[in-house]
């Protein structure tokens, strides 16, 4: 019998039956030693042969998801086109027929047939007559269908339907364990790129945690990446506010030639790292040709031969602060999933990137903290004329109500005024009442700074912009961001720096010595000076258009000869002040003595007036202010003459501490307590006076 024919073996129903059970033995036989898929449907193609006539067997799985038929295995020896992977809507082919109603379809003739005309016609182009369709179904689920066709019309009798049927039946069995083992696999696979993924995500912590530098950081996170995900760059840029650009901030570019580098800048539109920074989400490009992104960034990667990859914001409370970015130079190289794992480590990048931010602005922070708190400090140590505007006559409310009217606004102000007038004064006041007085007050002398240094005192400088540089300094415009900027004799600023101040004062923009980065200020500008500007400018010693600039809002401070009914309460104000730092306790002020400085001009004004009280506590005993008076005219304004070194206040000063120096017997320099105590002072202070009068190496002598 095994030499029958099919047509032989269907002619005598025995033969046929008994071809059928070894071609079921057969079946079982080769489900046990074909696991894979395709190779178990070509041992059947061969085997079948012999128990039942066709020219094609196809295998056609449910995807119940999308509920459609895919051509899982097709197998046949006419030569046809491979159909693999071929999807068919359910209800738009026999085999869903099959599927939904679990009955066999059989098609006697296809030439006939008008069934499903699509699928027909496929068969048609390949010659097929007779055509079968069996369910193919396990115990536990719907699969899909086995179908046979053959080049003969009416192939397919009942009696082998019901025995495909059979052949069916085991082929399901198989084909479950077949798809279980396979989603065992891919399970399995998943749950590995899980454990990858979960362990890449484990060492960005690692790394975060272990490293503070950034770009240390940077480095130990790409070398994580690339055991995980293929790929060939890896960058991280950082948005630079002020002028809203990104800058590439670290590469991981092993192979690349040196087209992309740190440092390099790219615009916001036009890259795609930008597109994602802007949009804040991330960019899965599949390929990088497009002219969407035409920045010099952009063309670079091409001509590097990067064709895909991602690009991901790095989002923190405040919004974008830079980006990451991953490329190939496969196209289509990175998949949904992997954005996916990228967004959980932007994520953490973000956060290290948003405190290395935050350390360098509080380090930049600090140091301008720094730079104010030693500018503080020497404001502190400087001797103040006052502490308040002290008089009532009408020249000085015609000042304060000025001072009050321009107050409020930022326009720049020229104060004018002789030495000693109080200008400084007045410039603390208009910052006082003015909306900056919450931020910082900073005073320059100009005519205290030699000129070289000036520029770099207004503008700052770089480490090494010039010899001595060694180290970078914040100007005072820098230092006056947003609060109030004093630049008292301002007139003594030279004629080559003048240009740079009066663009700072137009355009609100500067650069530090040694750097080309413009610096934005928004620093309000006092100036004083005790000079003709305007004869200056006429003598072309001063620019014109400078000048203009400065005098927007001019205030003549007057002489204190022009307010001598102010002269009074100075006097009990600098008696009262300088008493209390003396330890020394002034209750009265002798009319005659206050006549007397009510008569004199006062060429240093308010300062010479100061320091004029000043000696008079020193020489005072008691509680009544013993000024010199003898030392001023009567009216006339002018000095009386005096001995030479009497007329001094340090003088003065002096010698009553070489007197009670003497009354202690000359003590060592480690105990003038009891001196310093006659003298109302402390023992450090008394030190420093001595030291500033000469007086050490005579006590050291004695």
């Amino acid at each position: 019998s095994a030499g029958m024919s099919h047509r032989q073996i269907t002619a005598d129903p025995t033969a046929r039956r008994l071809s059928q059970y070894r071609a079921l033995l057969e079946v079982t036989e080769s489900i046990s030693v074909n696991r894979d898929l395709p190779d178990l449907i070509r041992d059947l193609s061969t085997r079948l042969k012999k128990a039942v006539q066709f020219d094609f067997i196809g295998l056609m799985l449910h995807d119940p998801a999308r509920n459609v038929l895919r051509v899982c295995v097709f197998e046949t020896p006419l030569g046809a086109e491979k159909l693999e992977g071929v999807e068919m809507a359910v209800d738009e082919c026999p085999a869903g027929q099959v599927l939904m109603t679990q009955e066999p379809l059989i098609v006697d003739d296809v030439d006939v047939a008008t069934v499903y005309p699509a699928v027909l016609e496929l068969l048609r182009a390949e010659g097929i007559r007779g055509y079968c369709s069996l369910p193919l179904t396990s115990p536990v689920r719907r699969l899909g269908a086995l179908s046979f066709g053959s080049l003969q019309p009416r192939a397919y009798l009942a009696e082998d339907v019901e025995f495909l049927g059979q052949v069916a039946r085991q082929v399901a069995v198989a084909v479950d364990n077949a798809l279980h083992r396979q989603e065992s696999q891919n399970y399995r696979r998943e749950l590995i790129e899980e454990r990858d993924r979960l362990q890449l995500l484990l060492r960005v912590n690692n790394a975060l945690v272990s490293n503070l530098d950034l770009k240390s950081l940077f480095i130990a996170i790409s070398k994580s990446l690339r055991d995980v995900l293929r790929h060939d760059y890896t960058s991280l840029a950082l948005h630079d506010k002020e002028r809203d650009l990104l800058t590439l901030f670290a590469i991981d570019f092993p192979t690349g030639t040196g087209l992309l580098h740190e440092d390099m800048a790219m615009p916001l539109e036009g890259s795609r790292a930008g597109k994602a920074f802007l949009a804040r989400k991330p960019m899965l490009i599949r390929n990088f040709e497009s002219g969407e992104f035409y920045s010099d960034v952009s063309r670079r990667f091409t001509e590097e031969g990067l064709r895909s990859g991602i690009s991901l914001p790095l989002l923190t409370n405040r919004g974008p602060i830079a980006t990451m970015t991953l490329a190939s130079r496969r196209e289509s190289a990175f998949t949904e999933r992997d954005v996916e794992l990228m967004i959980q480590i932007a994520a953490q990048v973000a956060i290290a990137v948003e405190n290395a931010v935050s350390v360098t602005e509080i380090a930049a922070l600090k140091d301008k903290l720094a730079e104010e708190k030693l500018y503080l400090e020497d404001e502190i140590r400087a001797e103040f004329n006052f502490e308040e505007i002290i008089g009532e006559s009408g020249a000085l409310k015609g000042i304060l109500q000025q001072v009050e009217t321009v107050a409020g606004t930022d326009s720049t102000v020229l104060i004018l005024g002789e030495t000693g007038t109080g200008k400084e004064l007045i410039a603390r006041a208009i910052h006082n009442l003015s909306a900056r007085r919450a931020r910082t007050f900073v005073k320059l002398n100009c005519s205290a700074i030699p000129t070289g240094l000036l520029e770099s005192e207004l503008f700052g400088h770089e480490k090494g912009a010039f010899t001595g540089a060694i180290a970078q300094r914040i100007g005072r415009f820098e230092l006056a961001h947003r609060g109030t900027l004093f630049l008292d004799e301002v007139g003594d600023i030279p004629l080559e720096l003048q240009p740079k101040l009066l663009r700072v004062l137009q355009e609100q923009e500067f650069e530090r010595l040694g750097s080309p980065r413009t610096i934005r200020t928004d620093a309000r500008l006092v100036a004083a000076t005790n000079r003709d500007l305007a004869g200056m400018v006429a003598d072309r010693q001063f620019r014109s258009e400078l000048y203009y600039r400065l005098n927007v809002f001019p205030i003549v401070v007057p002489p204190l000869r022009a307010r001598a009914e102010d002269i009074p309460l100075l006097v009990r104000y600098f008696a009262q002040k300088l008493s209390r730092r003396m330890n020394k306790r002034i209750e009265s002020v002798p009319g005659e003595a206050i006549e007397a400085m009510k008569a004199y001009h006062w060429p240093g004004n308010i300062r010479e007036l100061e320091n004029f009280v000043e000696r008079a506590v020193i020489l005072s005993k008691g509680s009544v202010l013993q000024a010199p008076v003898y030392e001023l005219r009567n009216r006339a304004g002018t000095i009386e003459p005096v001995e030479a070194e009497s007329s001094t206040l340090e003088h003065a000063e002096r010698e009553h501490i070489l007197k009670v120096l003497a009354e202690h017997r000359w003590p060592a320099l480690g105990s003038l307590g009891a001196a310093a105590a006659s003298l109302g002072m402390k023992r450090t202070t008394l030190q420093s006076r001595m030291k500033k009068l000469g007086i050490e190496k005579k006590v050291a002598a004695g």
